[in-house]
């Protein structure tokens, strides 16, 4: 997803142009605006720094952690596995025992964990420490019903909702180069702003109401897009080598045409190069999106027959061995 979130920078700056700097929120010429979306690539270097409590330090959650650290933010950090969140110690953040002691003094509380009901279950745990009024910028990749849930737990704890899952893999993570997908009321965002700037290299606003789940739907239709395209490439190369077609005259084949594209010659230098450890994105973690994409598709009428499809492509590569593995190894599950 990283190189498909680089393509996405890049084909809006074609289409709207460079952006001027500013104050966060603000339109200016060249700012592109769909219906309520806007987008939001401005810088506030001197905004006061924050407490934040990350929840959960995966792939994706350390890496912004340690953003935050480097970017001057205090960062309590925590991980029910304490082993995969002790290295940020080294990065300047706090590591914590308890989800409590990550968010009692947060003024921002970061998710960033497996699934919608994982984040219910630590949110819970959480809820004596919370301090009224704080922000919860919640950035796992959830079902459209448990964002619905969260927002119900945020209302009952005087919480400030923020529906953000993040565009992006390892790389562009641990770069600070995530595009952020983000809902929620406006007249909070001067403190979650600094956390966007930390951890993305451009924000994207769409809709007011964290509830509403415009950010993650958004991702959704994305993730739908990226696991496609995973999939096909992987099938392709599996065609050519069940044809004995040499895989790189495949790629010279569409090479600078309409059918080419970066994120395909990635995918397919990660899989014929046994590049796909440490994973950018996890096999088992892709199946998991593509499920919640069929499940969105069908509670709104959609038949989606590729997603669906590529769900259980995910399911018999980690079957076969590959869960961990990036999820260009759904390759693998084209054979027996």
């Amino acid at each position: 997803m990283a190189e498909v979130a680089r393509d996405l920078v890049h084909g809006h700056r074609l289409m709207g142009g460079a952006r001027p700097a500013g104050r966060p929120g603000a339109r200016h010429p060249g700012t592109l605006v769909l219906d309520n979306t806007v987008e939001d690539e401005s810088r506030d270097m001197t905004t006061e720094k924050l407490t934040v409590g990350v929840l959960g330090t995966g792939i994706m959650g350390a890496a912004m952690a340690r953003n935050l650290a480097r970017a001057g933010h205090t960062v309590h950090a925590w991980n029910r596995t304490r082993a995969k969140a002790d290295p940020l110690s080294a990065d300047g953040a706090h590591v914590t025992d308890t989800i409590a002691d990550a968010v009692r003094d947060a003024d921002v509380v970061l998710t960033m964990l497996y699934d919608g009901d994982t984040v219910l279950d630590v949110i819970r745990e959480a809820a004596p420490a919370l301090r009224p009024g704080a922000a919860w910028v919640q950035s796992t990749t959830s079902s459209l019903e448990s964002v619905g849930e969260l927002a119900e737990f945020a209302a009952r704890h005087d919480l400030v909702f923020y529906d953000a899952p993040v565009l992006g893999t390892r790389q562009p993570a641990e770069a600070g180069q995530l595009t952020v997908l983000a809902a929620g009321p406006e007249s909070g965002r001067e403190t979650v702003t600094p956390v966007f700037d930390a951890v993305g290299a451009r924000t994207m606003w769409v809709g007011e109401d964290g509830a509403a789940a415009t950010a993650t739907r958004l991702k959704l239709v994305a993730n739908s897009w990226v696991l496609a395209v995973t999939n096909a490439a992987g099938e392709a190369l599996a065609l050519s080598k069940g044809l004995d077609v040499n895989p790189q005259d495949f790629l010279d084949l569409i090479a600078g045409g309409p059918l080419d594209m970066g994120y395909l010659h990635a995918k397919s230098a990660a899989i014929l190069n046994d590049q796909l450890t440490p994973a950018s994105f996890a096999v088992t973690t892709a199946e998991k999106d593509a499920r919640l994409i069929v499940q969105a598709g069908a509670a709104n009428g959609v038949r989606l027959d590729v997603a669906a499809a590529g769900a259980e492509r995910f399911a018999r590569a980690a079957a076969q061995g590959h869960g961990d593995e990036d999820m260009a190894a759904a390759y693998f599950a084209s054979f027996d």
